[in-house]
């Protein structure tokens, strides 16, 4: 099997392995069609910023969203079979054999692959909402426009979400006006919190959701969001950024205001939790999330770029270099 594996910063190389497919009770192997680059973390990663708590060091594999055709399955699962298409949190690799932690799950008839492949991380845009205990017409601000941020947006409708994209790039706005913002602002624009205002018909934003890492995209996400509102955090802040030239917990922004900073990581939050259970877990999340694709929800639509597995550092490379008309990438494995 073939599978990315990182050695340092902009180390990247398609390695040749052994795969043992011999099968626990409970495993599955599956091979993989195509896999879809997470661009904020992974290129953190590319580049050698600072580490993630609890992640791998060099060398170390890279991505977690993949859809590929099971092949053989252990004597103990009853859910899938050969033949069934399924999405998980496994590498950039060609084959693998899945233990439960994968987080596999079994791709409805109907969905196109490319817009399968993104739905552990559109589950992650999801549990933005869930965490912060969104309550449907609430007014919400994503910013950070990229391929989870858009996610996002495209989930808002869904949920009952009034979206409004908060971004750098002009391109990058009309995406997110594509993917079903009701407004889209540049987060530098000196009339934002008029248009806020307006668009919010004086209510305010009622909650920020915030997927950039940079320390400006921070102070963007504190200052437009209202009074006793709350700011979902799903990015790293300040990873890879310079020296900080301002408080990020200011008392102007963070005390005055009562807002209620939310880390997205573990358990969302949930008032009527069942009982020995995490009613969305990573698998019943990303389920229901398959579930919206079967009613309109489309990630596909962020695609930018098809790339062959074998071209994966170039993808890097891009990426590390900023460019503004990357969103989503999708890396092809089937060898012809």
């Amino acid at each position: 099997m073939k599978i990315a594996v990182l050695h340092g910063p902009r180390d990247l190389r398609i390695e040749e392995r052994n795969l043992d497919t011999t099968l626990a009770p409970h495993q599955v192997h599956v091979k993989t069609q195509i896999s879809a680059f997470k661009i904020g973390t992974d290129r953190g990663n590319y580049e050698g910023a600072e580490a993630v708590p609890g992640a791998p060091d060099y060398p170390r594999p890279v991505g977690d969203s993949n859809l590929g055709i099971v092949q053989a399955v252990g004597s103990a699962v009853v859910d899938l079979q050969p033949g069934d298409r399924v999405v998980s949190r496994a590498w950039h690799q060609s084959e693998y054999v899945a233990d439960p932690q994968l987080n596999l799950v079994k791709v409805p008839a109907g969905i196109d692959a490319e817009d399968a492949v993104w739905a552990h991380l559109y589950t992650l845009s999801a549990q933005c909402y869930r965490k912060a205990l969104f309550t449907p017409g609430e007014n919400v601000a994503v910013v950070g426009l990229g391929v989870l941020g858009l996610g996002a947006v495209a989930l808002g409708p869904f949920l009952g979400a009034r979206v409004i994209g908060l971004g750098n790039h002009p391109g990058r706005l009309a995406m997110a006006t594509k993917m079903g913002a009701e407004a889209a602002f540049l987060s530098d624009d000196v009339d934002l919190a008029q248009k806020l205002d307006a668009f919010t018909e004086g209510a305010g934003v009622d909650l920020v959701i915030l997927t950039a890492n940079p320390w400006p995209a921070w102070r963007t996400a504190c200052q437009v969001v209202r009074r006793n509102g709350r700011v979902a955090v799903v990015a790293l802040p300040g990873r890879g950024e310079d020296a900080l030239d301002f408080n990020p917990l200011s008392m102007e922004w963070f005390y005055n205001k009562g807002i209620a900073l939310i880390a997205v990581c573990g358990q969302g939050g949930y008032l009527f939790p069942t009982p020995g259970a995490d009613r969305f877990d990573g698998v019943r999340g990303c389920t229901h999330t398959l579930s919206l694709m079967a009613r309109g929800l489309s990630p596909s639509r962020l695609i930018t770029h098809r790339l062959p597995y074998t071209d994966m550092a170039l993808a890097y490379e891009m990426a590390a270099s900023r460019n503004k008309e990357m969103l989503g990438v999708i890396f092809q494995w089937p060898e012809h």
